[in-house]
């Protein structure tokens, strides 16, 4: 049988009315309708745009998932794909797992919430501490912007000052202080700022483009009440953009010589480059670290970290009052818990490794050979290519990347792909197999550009 999109509804003869041939034709069509669309069509009566967040909008409907399993999700009409975007990365183990699906079942049986403290708060934050050099206490949080915006809160009330540094193109949640020239779905979607985000709020927001050493001197010269400044060590939401060499380091000194809080938003790059993060890849320490994803094992979860010096400046010992009924949620502790305690086994950081370096070098060989200008980024289990011939250093060299042949190629390994503004995860579920099916059908889809 053909694909549905091929089928056209039945010849009708020219004596047939108007009236019944318009309902043949609908009811036609309403029979080839795949379950996402007509799920996708319900949907937008009651989710605006048909979704729950703007980066899941796709054209002309996104896909429902039914499930997903190790390294691949299932819609509703029984189709499986290979899934590098692993919901947006906190799926390192992949769809699933066994031994966290295990834990948190059997953490239902002894209740969702208590809003009361738990011995496996204590032992998770434990856990944390050892592994992230920046941290010796931790707030638990329920998303990544709950932790950045707490963490921007408590830097301001450490130093006593009001602005802050954000990088152009940068995602730090979507919360007041930073939803400024942001990336992710505010990127795809053409809305760098938001309607509702007051001009007073703003004002201390101050944008830099990132590996750009002159513009941060300068900012820092300008303003003498810069509380932080904020960014991804390896920017995960303008797809995959690198610090340069030194770059991380520079941040460093040039916070401490002026008493401003350095902040790494590790919620992608957390336990994604290893136990202790970008920090302990690039060996440079930051004031306050907020993580979340795959801290999370696949729950919602948000995590603020730093010095015990810093730390304390927070409710209920300080001043800077942060609070949420579920933080320390004891299903987002066990799943947390579970996945970082099988990343401590060292094995899967080895092989989502192996994997993402073949899958990153079959993609530059195929584009190599097919004279396409691609520059491929990543480390690690993170990878992006970006059709272009300049390097990709910022938000402006990232936006100047051809993003219409990139969503043709997507188009091409999936009706509609995803957005280019996003980066790509190996989980510990993928397998050889599915590099080498993934390499030849990119083959293919590229030498169809071409």
């Amino acid at each position: 049988m053909p694909p549905l999109a091929l089928i056209s509804p039945p010849a009708l003869e020219e004596s047939t009315s108007k009236t019944f041939k318009t309902l043949i034709t609908h009811l036609f069509s309403v029979i080839l309708m795949t379950k996402s669309e007509e799920l996708f069509e319900e949907s937008k009566a009651v989710l605006v745009g048909g979704v729950d967040s703007p980066v899941r909008a796709m054209k002309p409907y996104p896909f429902f998932t039914a499930r997903g399993e190790g390294s691949r999700i299932y819609d509703v009409d029984g189709n499986s794909y290979i899934d590098y975007c692993l919901a947006y990365g906190p799926l390192i183990l992949g769809h699933a797992h066994p031994e966290v699906m295990a834990a948190v079942r059997e953490q239902l049986e002894r209740g969702t919430a208590y809003g009361t403290p738990t011995e496996l708060e204590l032992q998770f934050a434990e856990k944390i501490a050892r592994h992230v050099p920046s941290i010796e206490m931790v707030r638990f949080v329920n998303t990544g912007t709950e932790a950045t915006m707490g963490a921007i809160r408590l830097a301001r009330g450490w130093t006593g000052r009001d602005k802050i540094i954000k990088f152009e193109g940068a995602f730090h949640g979507a919360h007041d202080y930073v939803l400024v020239k942001a990336g992710s779905g505010a990127t795809t979607h053409g809305v760098p700022t938001s309607a509702g985000v007051p001009v007073d709020t703003t004002k201390n927001t101050l944008l830099c483009p990132f590996n750009d050493r002159e513009a941060v001197e300068g900012l820092v010269k300008a303003h003498d009440d810069i509380a932080a400044v904020i960014l991804e060590p390896v920017i995960g939401n303008m797809g995959c953009i690198m610090p340069e060499e030194g770059y991380l380091k520079f941040l460093r000194e040039v916070t401490e010589e002026n008493g401003i809080a350095l902040i790494f938003d590790e919620v992608i790059t957390g336990f994604r480059l290893g136990l202790g993060g970008a920090q302990e890849y690039f060996g440079v320490k930051p004031d306050i670290t907020t993580l979340g994803k795959i801290a999370g094992g696949g729950l919602p979860i948000g995590i603020i970290g730093a010095s015990r010096e810093i730390m304390e400046n927070m409710s209920p010992v300080g001043p800077v009052y942060q609070a949420g009924t579920f933080n320390g949620n004891p299903l987002s502790m066990t799943a947390g818990y579970t996945a970082v305690s099988i990343l401590e086994k060292g094995d899967v950081y080895e092989h989502t490794r192996g994997l993402a370096e073949k899958l990153r070098s079959g993609l530059a060989d195929i584009t190599s050979d097919l004279g396409i200008a691609t520059k491929i980024y990543g480390l690690e289990s993170m990878y992006q290519m970006y059709f272009t011939d300049t390097d990709v250093v910022d938000s402006a060299t990232a936006l100047a990347a051809d993003k219409d042949l990139f969503l043709r190629y997507q188009q091409g390994l999936l009706k509609e792909g995803p957005s280019q503004y996003e980066c790509n995860f190996i989980s510990a579920a993928h397998s050889e197999e599915d590099i080498d099916y993934t390499l030849e059908k990119a083959e293919d889809v590229l030498k169809s550009l071409n």
